[in-house]
């Protein structure tokens, strides 16, 4: 069975992260203790390892959400939204060039599983959408990817960052549609105005807060 012992409380909104794949990519499902609706964010692989921790929380999930267009964030996204019979939204259209080609990433790394992914909507700067029944705000926040975008919920001071900020790092720049200028201007523009008090969950590694970050990361001095 899946470990979801990695679990956040935010009142009735819960998070449980399902590290999928080799690449250990937090796969965050956030659910609604009340409700027991879901939404699953970047489900990279491992449907099956998804799929149980999803049937061990008794949750309902509405549709996934995608931060980027990077195989270890969409490798499962076509396969889980056939099986639960669910629409795949994000991320920002500029990543279609590399959400087009995640087949072709999938051969380079050796993931003969993976299938075309096609988003049934696309996400705007400005959009919200909903998880676990509250609403979270949509960031477009390029450099690592094109088409990278954050999802912030003002209440619960969390951010769901994908591969933008990490804890002590931020994200890798030298992979496709990637520019270290351009993703140190979404950290400092976008992510850390929204305080020091601000819980981010990465796409990798532990979560961290703004103002740790502000503090202590080195590529943020």
């Amino acid at each position: 069975m899946t470990d979801t012992s990695n679990k956040a409380d935010f009142s009735e909104v819960q998070i449980t992260v399902v590290p999928v794949t080799a690449f250990q990519q937090n796969c965050s499902i956030v659910w609604n203790k009340n409700t027991r609706k879901a939404v699953v964010v970047d489900p990279g692989g491992d449907v099956d390892q998804i799929l149980a921790a999803l049937k061990e929380l008794d949750v309902v999930v509405e549709h996934i959400l995608i931060t980027h267009g990077h195989i270890d964030h969409i490798g499962g996204a076509t396969e889980l939204a056939e099986t639960l019979g669910i629409k795949i939204i994000g991320p920002h259209k500029a990543d279609r060039p590399l959400i087009e080609r995640v087949e072709e990433q999938a051969k380079q790394f050796g993931l003969a599983s993976v299938r075309k992914v096609e988003p049934d909507q696309w996400l705007e700067d400005g959009d919200t959408v909903t998880a676990g029944g509250v609403e979270f705000d949509v960031l477009h926040c390029p450099g690592h990817a094109p088409g990278h975008v954050v999802f912030f919920n003002r209440d619960m001071k969390l951010a769901i960052s994908g591969d933008v900020l990490f804890a002590g790092s931020v994200g890798r720049t030298d992979l496709p549609g990637g520019d270290h200028a351009t993703l140190i201007s979404s950290i400092k523009e976008k992510m850390l105005p929204l305080g020091d008090d601000v819980t981010f969950l990465p796409g990798h590694g532990p979560a961290s807060t703004i103002g740790e970050e502000k503090k202590t990361n080195p590529f943020l001095k």
